[in-house]
């Protein structure tokens, strides 16, 4: 029966049924998304700590009387919760959009006529259809079922494949071990089938596991980088408070006093922005990404995808153009045979579920006459066994027609043809098929075996009757390189990244593609081979082989995880059934947009257009992401930390605090604000031309290099106002308010490049937002809000000094940022630092 047909006595429900029946159980998901109104998101923004803090000590403040600092401070916290706000929202939803554009769906049969249906509106009592690639789309019960395999891993645990049987009066509930139940979250190996879903959404056994375990996804590298730098801050912000607590106590100065001005400062050294910022800069590589035809799944595989350094691929489709052509088809002793033909296009008409490269590329091939059939059985492809068998009635004969690898075929056939004439195949005819195939692999040709055997009537065939055939002969396909995949491997070996190539098919075949593309396959390992190697063998082996040939999925899974261990970020490209355990294992998962919903459902990201090119460029717009990132890290760990630093050791020894309460607060608003622009800014192609990986050791060395030089700057400004300038309290604020700002803006344009700021153009959004936030900083002294804000104007000869001082504050910063790039070099050139963590410095 075609899949195209309703099932003799089914039809499905109908659609008004369906549409009732979603109304009442809901949609099938196990975990439904949280959906917050944009009310919600915003209010719980002020649930964050500090937030929390600063609203109460404003409240405080209003109760003992001071309404103007009250009003300043909690107009500069919905300031800056308002702008997080619009940002995050804004970035969410591109996100939304993207992911919209990927909804998984099922083929469902509703009102007698199959149809392609959004998965979360499948029902209880809607009849689905399962072929080899497909997730499970909820829990179901086998009407029919032809040699099923399901893999069932992440219900059970165990990695092997099991056989499901149909049993439509079978009861509806039960476990994975239930014969004629399918699951949600179980994949389709091979076979097919016809099955009613009896429970959706959270009702399924697998939903069922996700309420009651609800664990979190692992943390992965970008997010252990977070987490590190968040306590780094945390520790630093502690002891600060407490220091500056102490000291302002110690003074004698107003206990309220000093308590606001330590959580200022602690404000001004804490980067609230950062959760917006890294949200931002992920969403906006993310909608770059899209320009390019690729879709991201979540937010943290674009700095994963920037970190790999390893890059796993099948041949197909990428060096490839995956378009497979039939050359030639020869019998055994490489004579054209039309036989060969005939059989191989039987074959692929005969065979169930998805048809594969091969199959329709025999089908495409021009046939005077095609033979009317009648399909009895078929034995599915395996990887294991690397065939598939239908059995068929032509005229009064019944034939189980065989097609795979060519090895496996030879060696279970006993026989083979020589025109209408079957010989037995002895030692002579071995060897010439061999000859054969070893001159067909050479030319880079990739190669099916066809044999078959007759069959009795009304037998039930299995794997094991793939025996005793004769050899018929062999279809050689090509497929040929892409165009642009050397140019494409030689962008990749500059940038870091290191190709290698997992293939099915033969040695043959894997070395003559990598002639053709200019990959180095010095030695070409087998999968065999690996599955003799212990854990660190293994790990040696995959770190020295480019290309391995003839591997099965447990093979690719094996080599990612080597990789891993051997500190390696991997990237993984795959489409098929045989790439999920591969794609799950990987850092970062890469499939297409038509693969299979099993490699699809795995991946993190999903190609468009599947090309070499396409993932090339995927992985510079990771690291434009993470680069961004890392730039917002460095601004505020160094400047903020050298102010903080600076307000810390001043306030001892001042006559009046070295800034309000409110005007640190508002100071480091305005700096925020001229950093929201950095995920826009244009990327130095120097930090984009090797993997980015977390390395907290160099964000804690800015700090600790860059901090200071702010700090000295800061009290070269303290000494200019106290005894050039004779300043009181409010010219002394307004003065070292527009320094502080000024210098903590414009060391951007340092810090933002690895090489010098004049090598490295900043785009134009980053510096009409950078120079307007100074504008204003210099403005707020001489505005009408200068008496409200504790300010009054500033001397002109004051002016003259502040340019020579940031002018000077932004050379030493450019000659500190070289000599901190050449200390980490020398490091990693001496082996300090993990695998790929040197790109993220060296230039």
């Amino acid at each position: 029966m075609s899949f195209s047909e309703a099932p003799v006595g089914l039809v499905g429900l109908k659609e008004a049924e369906a549409a009732s029946r979603l109304r009442a159980y809901g949609p099938n998901e196990p975990e439904p998304p949280i959906r917050r109104r944009a009310a919600v998101q915003f209010l719980l923004l002020f649930a964050e700590p500090l937030t929390l803090v600063l609203l109460v000590s404003s409240a405080l403040t209003a109760f003992l009387g001071d309404l103007a600092d009250s009003l300043l401070i909690t107009s500069i916290v919905l300031a800056s919760t308002a702008v997080n706000f619009a940002q995050q929202y804004r970035a969410q939803r591109a996100v939304d959009r993207l992911r919209s554009a990927m909804e998984p769906t099922a083929t469902v049969l509703r009102d007698g006529t199959w149809q392609e249906v959004p998965r979360r509106e499948l029902v209880p009592g809607d009849v689905i259809r399962l072929v080899p690639g497909d997730l499970v789309p909820a829990d179901v019960r086998l009407l029919e079922a032809h040699h099923l395999m399901v893999q069932q891993a992440a219900l059970t645990g165990e990695p092997e494949a099991v056989e499901k049987e149909a049993d439509p009066t079978g009861p509806a509930t039960g476990g994975p071990d239930a014969p004629h139940l399918v699951f949600l979250g179980s994949s389709v190996i091979s076979g097919t089938g016809i099955a009613e879903v009896v429970a959706t959404g959270r009702r399924t056994l697998f939903g069922g596991i996700v309420a009651r375990l609800a664990a979190p996804p692992p943390e992965s590298a970008f997010q252990r980088g977070l987490r590190d730098f968040s306590l780094l801050v945390t520790r630093t912000v502690v002891l600060v408070v407490l220091f500056v607590l102490a000291v302002t106590l110690t003074a004698g100065r107003p206990p309220l006093s000093s308590l606001l001005f330590a959580v200022a400062l602690a404000v001004g050294l804490t980067p609230e922005f950062l959760p917006m910022i890294v949200t931002l800069s992920l969403a906006q590589g993310a909608v770059r990404m899209a320009r390019q035809r690729v879709l991201v799944k979540s937010l943290p595989a674009i700095e994963n995808l920037g970190s790999v350094d390893v890059l796993c691929s099948d041949k197909t489709g990428t060096l490839t153009l995956g378009e497979l052509q039939l050359i030639t088809a020869q019998d055994v002793l490489g004579r054209p045979s039309t036989r060969v033909v005939a059989l191989g296009r039987l074959s692929a008409r005969a065979q169930g579920g998805i048809t594969s490269p091969f199959d329709q590329a025999l089908l495409t091939v021009p046939s005077s006459s095609d033979p009317p059939f009648e399909k009895l059985d078929e034995v599915p492809f395996d990887f294991e066994r690397r065939s598939a068998s239908v059995v068929v009635r032509v005229g009064d004969e019944i034939l189980m027609v065989t097609k795979g690898a060519p090895e496996g075929i030879l060696e279970r056939s006993i026989a083979y043809e020589d025109g209408a004439e079957v010989h037995a195949l002895d030692a002579t005819a071995r060897a010439a098929a061999q000859v054969r195939l070893r001159d067909l692999g050479q030319a880079g040709l990739r190669v099916l075996a066809v044999g078959w055997r007759r069959m009795e009537q009304g037998r039930r065939v299995s794997a094991e009757d793939e025996r005793d055939l004769v050899l018929t002969g062999f279809l050689a396909f090509a497929d040929p390189p892409l165009p642009e995949a050397a140019g494409t491997l030689r962008q990749l070996v500059a940038d870091g990244v290191r190709v290698k190539l997992l293939t099915g098919d033969s040695e043959l075949v894997a070395a003559a593609v990598c002639r053709a593309v200019g990959l180095p396959a010095g030695h070409i390992r087998l999968g065999s081979e690996l599955e003799r190697l212990d854990p660190l063998a293994l790990e040696r082996v995959v770190e020295e082989t480019e290309v391995f040939a003839r591997v099965t999925p447990a093979h690719k899974h094996r080599i990612v995880l080597a990789l891993k261990a051997r500190g390696h970020a991997v990237g993984f490209l795959g489409d098929g059934v045989n790439g999920a355990p591969a794609l799950h294992a990987a850092d970062v998962g890469i499939s297409v947009v038509n693969a299979v919903d099993v490699a699809r459902e795995a991946a993190d990201i999903v190609l468009l257009d599947r090309r070499l090119s396409t993932v090339h460029r995927g992985i510079v717009e990771g690291r434009r992401a993470f680069t961004a990132v890392m730039t917002f890290l460095l601004m505020e760990t160094s400047s903020n930390f050298g102010n903080v630093f600076s307000m810390a050791l001043a306030a001892p020894f001042l006559p009046f605090l070295p800034m309000l309460p409110h005007q640190i607060l508002l100071n480091n608003f305005l700096y925020d604000l001229a950093q929201v622009a950095i995920p826009h800014d244009r990327v130095d192609p120097a930090l984009v031309a090797s993997p980015r990986r977390w390395e907290i050791g160099f964000v804690r060395a800015a700090m600790l290099t860059l901090g200071p030089i702010s700090s000295l700057f800061d009290f070269l400004t303290f000494a200019v106002l106290l005894h050039v300038f004779r300043a009181p309290e409010s010219l002394f604020h307004a003065g070292w308010f527009v320094e502080s700002l000024v210098t903590q803006c414009l060391v951007v344009f340092v810090i933002r490049t690895a090489r010098a700021p004049w090598q490295a153009r900043p785009s134009g959004w980053l510096v009409v937002n950078v120079l307007a936030v100074v504008g204003l900083g210099v403005w707020l002294p001489y505005s009408p809000l200068a008496g409200f804000l504790g300010f009054r104007p500033l001397p002109p000869a004051y002016l003259l000094f502040l340019a020579l001082a940031v002018g000077g504050y932004l050379a030493l910063v450019e000659a500190a940022k070289r000599g901190l790039y050449r200390w980490w070099s020398r490091r990693a050139r001496r082996g300090h630092l993990t695998a790929g963590t040197v790109g993220f410095i060296v230039p």
